[in-house]
């Protein structure tokens, strides 16, 4: 299969689950944003403004998960109800091109969910306190490239989880599962002082809680890391765990996904 092929393969998958969806049903992008904007909106509302920024930021790392794992459900309905997987199967169209076009199809109901946490983040609601954050180049290269490792590594463990799926009702109990160990319980809308210390070691067994440190210091939360001594220690831990995971389920993508029926 030529490069052209695989290209104009991609990009017909992307506008076949991506564009053409929210082209004919645009709410799905507000179902998309729905569940960040409501957490934001509790953890203002709990905090009286104080959390805004945490919220913010939380609300971009749950929007990126909660469309790398939505892929779960789309991988499910092609595959068993209307077989669209066997027709790849048997056509010229590898796997990595198949599952990166899903995927990234995915990522395109993100992107106007980002759009808005993004532009409430620097734009100040009457009546509402400052954000407190604040955008540099470096600080705005390393929010972009956690956000794409947290969607990465979300979508390789969804579509590895879809191919031992039979019925797309079961994505109904992994999918809100993912997102509740990842983040709401971790410390992705809060600071993670708020845990007691001798509990704290148990949020890191999260990867999002590495991505929501990076994330803090990269737009300079107050209150986060950012107005500390700078410990590259921590950044590297953070950076390596997110690189980590990542290449492991990738792997595990590659090497344990059920491509074709047994």
């Amino acid at each position: 299969m030529s490069e052209r092929n695989r290209l104009r393969s991609f990009l017909s998958i992307v506008y076949l689950n991506g564009i053409l969806p929210m082209r004919a049903q645009p709410l799905y992008l507000v179902n998309t944003i729905a569940s960040p904007l409501a957490f934001l909106f509790f953890v203002y509302i709990a905090s009286h403004g104080a959390l805004l920024a945490f919220g913010i930021t939380g609300g971009l790392i749950l929007t990126i998960l909660t469309t790398g794992t939505g892929i779960q459900a789309d991988l499910v309905h092609y595959k068993q109800d209307l077989k669209f997987q066997d027709v790849v199967v048997a056509s010229p169209v590898e796997a990595p091109v198949y599952v990166a076009g899903m995927a990234f199809s995915e990522f395109v109901y993100a992107i106007p969910g980002l759009v808005v946490f993004i532009v409430l983040s620097v734009v100040r609601l009457p009546g509402a306190p400052p954000a407190g954050m604040e955008y540099t180049l470096g600080g705005s290269l390393t929010l972009l490239g956690t956000l794409v490792l947290v969607w990465a590594f979300a979508s390789a463990l969804g579509f590895t989880i879809a191919t031992y799926f039979q019925d797309i009702r079961e994505t109904f109990i992994f999918s809100p599962l993912i997102s509740l160990v990842m983040t709401t319980l971790p410390p992705v809308y809060y600071p993670i002082q708020y845990i007691p210390a001798k509990f704290q070691w148990a949020a890191y067994l999260s990867p999002t809680t590495y991505a929501a440190d990076l994330v803090h210091r990269a737009v300079c939360v107050v209150g986060s890391a950012c107005y500390e001594t700078p410990s590259w220690s921590a950044e590297v831990l953070d950076w390596g765990v997110l690189l980590g995971l990542t290449a492991v389920l990738f792997f595990l993508a590659a090497t344990k996904a059920r491509w074709r029926e047994p």
